[in-house]
């Protein structure tokens, strides 16, 4: 479609999403492998320094405390220092604590490294959502995020292809095999770090590739955007209190206390129910991605036109997740224990990325740096909650599907208080 200054705006944001997203998508990427890759770790690692499944479970919680204790100081400073710079310094920081990671020889270790490294990632994911805020109007804006949250599903192919060959490298050099595995998932962050922070265009109005017609284009096209909202300056307080960030906070919350509790356990729960070692548990890993993918693709480009649209498929998506915790906790074959494990990875993870995208067009532009942090640091507050939880009741039951069936209900809390945005959603473009 083009307006009277000649500049197409199909055009103008495919342009804007090649000079963007492959560097957002990739950083996800990494990021997403070095906070998971501790699931494939589990395997030999836990046998190797005497870690019980609670241990294991308040270890890799601990990456969502840090995660969430430093969201919204984190994106603060974003907003501040401009998002090439924090974000390089984000990747950097989690790249090297990533690798040190391989060196934990007790709990205590393992506790600390596990929460520096959510420390050293806060504020990266709202961070991008605020970045793609200045570059994507509103009704482009879920499509936006999709593209580059298609990352999340590409680690999964990748952690689950790589996984068997980086363990098998046990004895090399004197260490063990999930030591390699945690350096060599590490080292990328550290070298695209300084990619990012060389190559990623800061704001519009600094990009030499784009003319003046396409920048006042999208200046104007925010500037309508934040006109809707009203202009009330920046609070930091009404960012934090804010009634849609609290609703759409905790539904992600519940959300992500299922996800983080299957994901942190996925390669021992699907090994138990399957019979298949790490090789064959990868390949199902890898295909949970390429649903996810498949998921992303599809919602994104037809839920994210409309705030009603993206709520009402958020709703049916946590409900599909549930159906697929349903078909896990009935188990019975391994075929209804894989069926379901895909449906609910590919329809909670894409569930997952719809929250922010709604956040940033229900709240003033001033107070979405505060405001995304805040309701990203509610969701991780369920992401710490689950791996504990899941711990705990696999060591004192001695299976995981008691696990399995307390979580069923965590999904329709999050649907429930996606319908108390419902009715809001419905008065906006």
């Amino acid at each position: 479609m083009q307006d009277g200054t000649g500049v197409n705006e199909r055009t103008l944001i495919r342009k804007i999403a090649w000079r963007t997203l492959p560097l957002i998508l990739l950083s996800y990427f990494v990021a997403v492998i070095d906070r998971g890759n501790i699931s494939f770790a589990a395997a030999t690692m836990n046998a190797d320094l005497g870690f019980s499944e609670t241990i294991y479970g308040f270890g890799a919680s601990a990456f969502f405390l840090g995660y969430a204790l430093f969201e919204v100081p984190s994106n603060l400073l974003l907003a501040r220092f401009g998002a090439r710079r924090w974000l390089a310094r984000i990747m950097l920081t989690w790249g090297l604590i990533s690798i040190a990671t391989a060196f934990i020889r007790s709990p205590v270790q393992f506790y600390a490294m596990r929460f520096a490294l959510g420390v050293a990632e806060a504020g990266f994911y709202p961070g991008v959502i605020l970045y793609l805020t200045s570059w994507f109007p509103g009704a482009h804006r879920a499509w936006a995020i999709s593209r580059f949250y298609v990352a999340l599903p590409l680690s999964f192919i990748v952690m689950g292809s790589l996984a068997a060959p980086l363990l098998a490298m046990d004895g090399l050099a004197g260490m063990q095999g999930w030591q390699w595995l945690l350096i060599m998932e590490g080292l990328p962050s550290v070298v695209l770090a300084a990619v990012l922070l060389l190559a990623l265009p800061d704001r519009p109005e600094t990009a030499r590739w784009l003319n003046a017609a396409e920048r006042a284009w999208l200046g104007d096209a925010l500037a309508v955007e934040t006109a809707a909202a009203g202009d009330h300056g920046h609070s930091l307080l009404r960012a934090l209190t804010n009634r849609y960030v609290l609703l759409l906070g905790m539904a992600n919350a519940c959300n992500f206390i299922a996800i983080n509790a299957i994901v942190f356990s996925a390669p021992r729960l699907l090994a138990h129910d399957t019979g298949f070692g790490v090789a064959g548990v990868g390949q199902i890993v890898s295909a949970s991605g390429v649903a996810i993918a498949l998921g992303l693709l599809l919602v994104g480009t037809v839920a994210g036109q409309t705030v009603a649209r993206t709520v009402a498929a958020y709703i049916g998506l946590v409900l599909l997740a549930g159906a697929g915790l349903v078909l896990l906790w009935l188990g019975g074959t391994g075929e209804t224990s894989i069926g379901g494990y895909i449906l609910f990875m590919a329809a909670s993870q894409v569930a997952g990325m719809l929250p922010l995208a709604m956040v940033s067009r229900l709240i003033l532009a001033a107070d979405r740096a505060g405001g995304l942090a805040m309701a990203n640091t509610i969701s991780q507050s369920g992401a710490f909650v689950g791996p504990i939880l899941w711990g705990v009741l696999a060591d004192r039951t001695g299976s995981y599907h008691l696990g399995v069936a307390l979580l069923i209900p965590m999904m329709a809390g999050s649907a429930a208080f996606a319908m108390l945005v419902r009715a809001r959603s419905m008065q906006l473009p």
